[in-house]
């Protein structure tokens, strides 16, 4: 009897920290002493993960293809009292990234690759780390852009959602999965679409 209700107060403690972890309410620096890189996070769903992670207590280095993009995104953050640096990175190019030609298969998969196989050494000197890789729903399920307000009614119609996602709605579980709370998540696909159909 003790083993069958073992599985719900295992899940209901998971369920807990996730939640938690993604409205800010668990302890105060999760993420103390640790490096965060977050690629393209200068605007929007990066900007978003990187203001978390910094406000969960990681180092933040901001990165983007322009210099004037990552003065900014650097000044904001460092306003609101973060820790947080920048550099400028395109992660198709070779010298940022060996000239790669940029393509939607080089961007998405090969320089993700790369850039993971570069970092990984130097995670395993400071004894462990996370690398969290952020796509879109279009990743999924292709679709026109939406940005324009008068589409959205459509796409949400489309997508059978209520209203569109916002960036911080993304950026709770990116900081989780960084956190020791994950530490036995591995290989996972977390989806975050408002419940549109987004499985491959």
């Amino acid at each position: 009897m003790q083993k069958a209700g073992l599985l719900p107060s295992v899940c209901s403690q998971a369920w807990r920290s996730l939640r938690m972890a993604s409205s800010g309410m668990s302890r105060p620096h999760p993420l103390a002493n640790k490096v965060a890189l977050v690629t393209a996070s200068t605007d929007g769903i990066g900007l978003a993960i990187a203001r978390r992670l910094a406000q969960d207590g990681a180092h933040v280095v901001v990165s983007s293809r322009k210099q004037q993009n990552v003065d900014r995104a650097v000044a904001t953050l460092q306003e609101e009292g973060l820790s947080v640096t920048g550099t400028v990175c395109h992660v198709g190019k070779a010298e940022d990234r060996e000239r790669l030609v940029a393509t939607i298969l080089d961007i998405n998969v090969k320089a993700t690759a790369m850039l993971t196989k570069a970092v990984v050494p130097e995670m395993k000197k400071r004894g462990g780390g996370s690398v969290v890789i952020v796509a879109s729903l279009a990743a999924y399920t292709p679709f026109p852009l939406w940005m324009e307000k008068a589409n959205e009614e459509s796409i949400k119609e489309l997508l059978r959602i209520k209203r569109i996602g916002k960036p911080e709605e993304c950026a709770g579980i990116v900081s989780f999965l960084c956190s020791e709370d994950a530490s036995y998540i591995s290989g996972e696909t977390m989806v975050v679409a408002g419940g549109a159909s987004s499985r491959l």
